[in-house]
């Protein structure tokens, strides 16, 4: 097996497109599994975690690019101002894992049970992808098509995900066989976006991607609306419509049996995660005084 090590994006570029083939690495924390056990005996290794370019982070005209090669831990020290991403961040292995792992390796593997992946699914966010001929952008559920799936290139490396920042609370939950170190049985995360007036919730580990509530969304965002929430942030939410608005969470999920969980608990375990964090969000609101 070749190892391959450029030192910039252009020759990384250059090197993909000579062999395409070739499988990148960065933190290696996904990648090194598979090789351990033997599921994947690529001819050559790319290994990207040297490249500047995937390392930065930046906000810019009321918009964030985050790069493929950020780590968690970066994540969780630098980015606090996208709360549910940093409770996602947190929620990865260990921190020796936080230290090597990136978003770029999430999106890479596109598995369903990715932490990171239900908050940039709740963000809107468009993943960016490069070859040596130039880049393109795709939304993510564009981009994640099935488990372990996605629509990049041979010759494409992920340069990172970018989103438009949205004013109001939001967090990220999942629900695991304990309480640290684990692969989520749920997870879900929840973004309420103050000046449009909508809600946003994306679940990951129980469907064949990450999931989009869309009924639940605009359920909620009526009964906000209707309560007056939306203008004051004091205004209780009625009891009925949160239960209804967790049921209907539950329902969006596509979950399987397996393992780690059956399909009725993991059902179960959505309409308990957007129960809580709808009372999360409701709390800030009223803590920072939304209006």
């Amino acid at each position: 097996m070749d190892v391959l090590l450029p030192r910039t994006l252009e020759e990384a570029l250059e090197m993909k497109a000579a062999a395409p083939a070739a499988l990148p690495i960065a933190g290696g924390t996904d990648v090194m599994v598979e090789l351990n056990f033997d599921r994947r005996r690529p001819s050559a290794l790319l290994d990207i975690s040297r490249l500047p370019e995937l390392g930065m982070w930046r906000k810019q005209d009321g918009t964030c690019f985050l790069g493929a090669g950020v780590t968690y831990s970066r994540i969780v020290n630098h980015l606090t101002m996208f709360p549910a991403l940093v409770q996602a961040s947190r929620t990865v292995g260990s921190p020796q894992i936080r230290n090597r792992g990136t978003v770029g390796g999430n999106l890479g593997t596109a598995s369903p049970a990715g932490d990171a992946l239900p908050v940039l699914a709740a963000y809107d966010a468009e993943v960016v992808l490069v070859n040596a001929g130039g880049r393109r952008t795709l939304p993510w559920h564009q981009f994640m098509v099935g488990p372990k799936k996605t629509v990049i290139g041979p010759d494409e490396l992920i340069l990172g995900a970018q989103w438009k920042i949205v004013r109001g609370p939001g967090s990220f939950s999942k629900v695991g066989t304990r309480n640290a170190m684990v692969i989520a049985v749920a997870s879900l995360c929840l973004l309420l976006d103050e000046e449009n007036r909508t809600v946003r919730v994306a679940l990951g580990s129980v469907g064949p991607t990450i999931l989009r509530a869309v009924d639940a969304e605009q359920f909620l965002a009526r009964a906000l609306q209707e309560a007056g929430a939306w203008d004051d942030a004091r205004t209780p939410v009625p009891p009925a419509a949160v239960e209804e608005f967790a049921g209907r969470v539950g329902q969006a999920a596509r979950p399987i049996d397996d393992v780690r969980g059956s399909a009725a608990y993991r059902r179960h375990a959505c309409a308990v995660l957007a129960r809580r964090a709808l009372s999360w969000a409701l709390n800030d609101r009223k803590l920072t005084g939304t209006r």
